[in-house]
């Protein structure tokens, strides 16, 4: 039985010393592949993995004779900011009911943006109206907008198309829409007025602290904000 105790004993050591160089040899197996994957990720990444997902890439598109074709998925872009009964005179706008008008903007432009302070070329801006509706459902008060537009406005940059890079089109029913003639006040009003490029920022409320930090903000509406009264 002594024997027997000394053989199987010896069997037992040499399952257990075969056991721990397996194990030893698939640790230094484990270690060398996590070794080559560490080293070799950065170009592994670059090589093989899925690139980002990312908003299809969105430009202006015309049509034979000149007129803009409306960007029908716009609402998918950047939101903005939203207005409530804004008007640039004095007087106000004497219409009977109250409006909102929602500003989008494409995802390139933003992000370009966001970056520089600036707008690049094709940025578009998309501006609808929409009639606020005050008694509906359990509303009772305030207002909250109809489902029904009022108007859509573009204000595009091309610099290659227009002479002045930046150029408006106004919609009403249709999918295309003719150029409104740069004699048109709203051409005068942004060019004075906008505190970036043509572009009223200053209405914007979460890309108006960029433009201030990249330092992108017009001459004029800086002296304009100068003056006493003035926010």
């Amino acid at each position: 039985m002594q024997r027997i105790a000394i053989l199987m004993q010896r069997a037992v050591w040499l399952i257990a010393e075969r056991g721990a160089i397996l194990a030893s040899m698939i640790s230094k197996v484990i270690l060398a592949v996590f070794s080559v994957v560490v080293v070799a990720s950065p170009a592994f990444l670059r090589e093989y993995a899925a690139p980002p997902s990312s908003a299809p890439s969105v430009a202006p598109e015309y049509t034979g004779d000149g007129q803009m074709k409306l960007p029908e998925h716009y609402r998918e872009w950047v939101y903005l900011t939203t207005g409530f009964d804004m008007s640039y005179n004095p007087e106000g706008m004497q219409m009977g009911h109250h409006m909102f008008d929602n500003v989008f903007v494409n995802p390139e432009a933003y992000r370009a943006f966001v970056e520089t302070g600036k707008w690049p070329d094709k940025t578009m801006f998309v501006l609808e109206g929409r009639r606020a509706e005050g008694r509906g459902s359990i509303n009772q008060k305030g207002n909250y907008q109809g489902s029904d537009l009022m108007g859509i406005e573009v204000h595009v940059k091309d610099e290659a198309r227009f002479p002045g890079k930046w150029a408006f089109f106004g919609f009403g029913d249709g999918k295309t829409a003719k150029m409104i003639p740069t004699t048109a006040t709203c051409y005068s009003c942004h060019s004075e007025h906008a505190a970036v490029d043509t572009t009223f920022v200053q209405f914007y409320p979460t890309l108006l602290p960029i433009a201030k930090s990249k330092g992108t903000l017009a001459e004029g509406y800086l002296k304009e904000m100068a003056v006493p009264g003035q926010k």
